[in-house]
Order: C-alpha cells, then structure tokens, then sequence
C-alpha cells in the first residue's frame, strides 16, 4: 500500500514539474506617479503608456534566457510627494519588481532612486528632467528625455530673440521640477544678458496667486515665465487676464497639455507658449499609429509622455532580453549598451543615464490646442 501510494505522490510531482515547464513566467514592472489629485491626467498618461508596452510584448511573446515570460505592471500612485515616493519605492522594491517605470516628477524622482539604487533596482523616468537627478551618479537611474538645462535654455533663446522679450518675470512653485525649470531659465537669462525683472515662489498647492501677480505687474513684464504644473498654471494665467496683465505667457513641459488648455479656458491666446522636452507626436517615428493605438486601447488622447512612458518600459524589456534574464543584477549593465528605435526615436543612454538625443520643442497656443514653432 506504501508502495502504491509513493507511485501516486512521484506522479503527481512529475505531473506538476511539465505543467510547470510549460507556465509563462511572471515578470514584473513597477510603475510609479501620480494617480489621484491634481495631476492625476499626466500620471495616468505614462501609466497607460507603459501598460501599452506590456500589452504589445505579451502579445508578441517574449523570451528571456529560453524561458517564456508575461509581464505585469503593479501600478502605484506616489502623489507627486516627496515623502510618499519612497514609500511608494520601497513598497515596489519589497515587492519584488524587476524594474520602475517612474517616477513622473523630479520630486518624486529624487528622492525615490536612492531606494532603488539601494535594492539594485533600474528605475527610467519618462519625464523627470531636473538635472539632480542624474547628477546623483546612480549607477539604477535613467531617463528618456532632455533635461531642464536644455528646456531653460531653449526658453530663454526663444523668448529674447524671437519674442524680444526685455522685461521677463519668473515664477516657480518651489517644487524640484518647478524651481530647477525656472532656474535653468534664469541662468540663460543671465548668459544672454537679460537678468529676471521679477522672480517670486508659490507652492504647487496654491490657488490664489493675486499677492505675487500684483508685486510682478508693478516690474511691467513683457513676459511671465511659470514652473510647474498645469493644476497651478492655468489658474495662475487666468489671474493675469483678471488683473490686466498683458504680458505674453511662458511655461515649460508642465503646461503643455490639454488640461492646461481646458483649465484655463478663455484665458488662453496666441501670447502663450511652452517648450516641452522631446519632439511632437507627428514628428515621431511612430507617433501617429502609436496615438491612434493608445486612443483605442484607453479611450482618451496621449495627454504628455506617454510616448516616453512606452519607450522606457520597451527599455527595461530590451535590456532583460538582451542579458537572457529579468534578473536586475544581470540586465542593468545591458541598459548603458542599449540602442533601439522607440517610437519617440533612437533609444540610448549616456554614461549619467540621460537619454543621448534628448531634444526640446516650443510651442505657441492657436486655433484651440497647442502648435509647434518651428
């Protein structure tokens, strides 16, 4: 009767052992951004954007080292708050992501990667561009886009030389997107030799912006410079109108985005402009069946980075095929080799992580959505 039943319990581990064999591995992506408040649009934008990479691998079917893989997206909402994003980093870290899609800010960003550079954990942002994140020397952080330093600079340019703008005022909401964004500004300013006549700070909670708009109309502005995020610059451009400031508009990726159009309303004209890192939809290798996909697949348009969001998330894949393992210590080195085209362009990486052909693109409000300037 032992016998009988030792026959049975070998068979049922042999059983299970080819069943087994023939299961799909579970690989997963963690996913991390603002998902509830203010600038919950933009963070479901790249959450989308990642998913849709995912969905396009399953259904390619992907192997890693011989073994057929699904991968699963843990999406986690950081808030765009500081504190929150290492919560957040170190709930995807315990749970055993094999890599971060994220975070969305840079003030998210910051503060996060020191937790994933800690747990050996490649983390690629899709649109974090403060400079400090890279300057960290993180050996786990990367991203897909140009940084402040490149937006401030294109900004300044633009502002001076197109719009011969001589009096600029500068606002920032204090955030680490925000205030590296104005900073970038002011310091090409400078270079360019046209100092701020104005600089002042709101918080990216803020609604009431009459106090800081009053002190700046007394400087007379022929153009106002706002970082941060559509949730505050949108109300912040409607205050203007309503205290007959006429000064032209200018912001940077935050405000590009047709919430900042549909927040704004009325008060939006031809004298507002933002830059945003990267090129337009239309210009990108793939950009015009990959907003036609995502609008199918989601329902709503890309707001922002979406785009981006999918060529990171293609980066990690790439990097884990190319190591034959989704195992973070044995693909990371494969990230500074990558080279793929996205559908935002060539995909590769510098020696900090930055994206080697980040480019920025202005853009002037007209005719009810956002157009480049060439």
């Amino acid at each position: 009767m032992k016998h009988c039943v030792m026959k049975l319990a070998l068979a049922g581990v042999m059983v299970a052992g080819s069943s087994a064999s023939l299961a799909q591995a579970v690989v997963k992506i963690g996913f991390a951004g603002p998902l509830t408040g203010p600038i919950a649009h933009v963070g479901k934008d790249e959450q989308y954007g990642a998913q849709l990479a995912l969905d396009d691998a399953n259904a390619k079917g992907v192997s890693i080292g011989g073994q057929k893989v699904k991968f699963e997206l843990q999406a986690e909402d950081d808030q765009a708050d500081p504190r929150t994003a290492t919560t957040v980093a170190q709930r995807l870290a315990d749970a055993g992501v094999k890599g971060v899609v994220g975070h969305v800010t840079s003030g998210a960003s910051i503060p996060a990667s020191r937790i994933y550079e800690q747990s050996g954990i490649p983390a690629i942002t899709p649109s974090s561009t403060s400079p400090k994140l890279t300057q960290q020397k993180f050996k786990t952080t990367y991203r897909v886009i140009a940084n402040d330093l490149q937006q401030g600079a294109a900004m300044a340019r633009f502002a001076t030389e197109v719009l011969k703008a001589k009096r600029i005022a500068v606002i920032d909401d204090r955030t680490a997107y925000g205030q590296g964004l104005a900073d970038a500004l002011v310091d090409s300013l400078k270079k360019l030799g046209t100092p701020p006549v104005g600089r002042e700070f709101t918080t990216d909670k803020a609604t009431d912006f009459a106090a800081i708009l009053t002190k700046l109309k007394a400087a007379q502005p022929d153009a106002i410079f706002y970082g941060g995020m559509d949730a505050q610059g949108a109300p912040l451009l409607k205050q203007m109108k309503q205290l007959g400031i006429t000064a032209k508009y200018l912001g940077g990726d935050g405000a590009c985005t047709a919430e900042m159009i549909k927040i704004a309303g009325a008060a939006m004209s031809s004298d507002v402009y933002c830059t945003q890192a990267g090129i337009p939809m239309d210009k990108m290798p793939g950009g015009k069946e990959f907003n036609e996909r995502f609008k199918k697949r989601f329902g709503v348009p890309v707001q922002l980075y979406a785009p981006y969001s999918y060529d990171a998330t293609t980066a990690l894949i790439e990097a884990m095929k190319a190591a034959g393992s989704s195992d973070p210590a044995k693909y990371l080195p494969q990230m500074q080799k990558l080279s793929f085209k996205g559908v935002t362009g060539n995909i590769a990486f510098d020696a900090s992580g930055d994206s080697r052909e980040g480019g920025v693109t202005l853009y002037q409000f007209n005719a009810g959505k956002w157009e480049a300037r060439p």
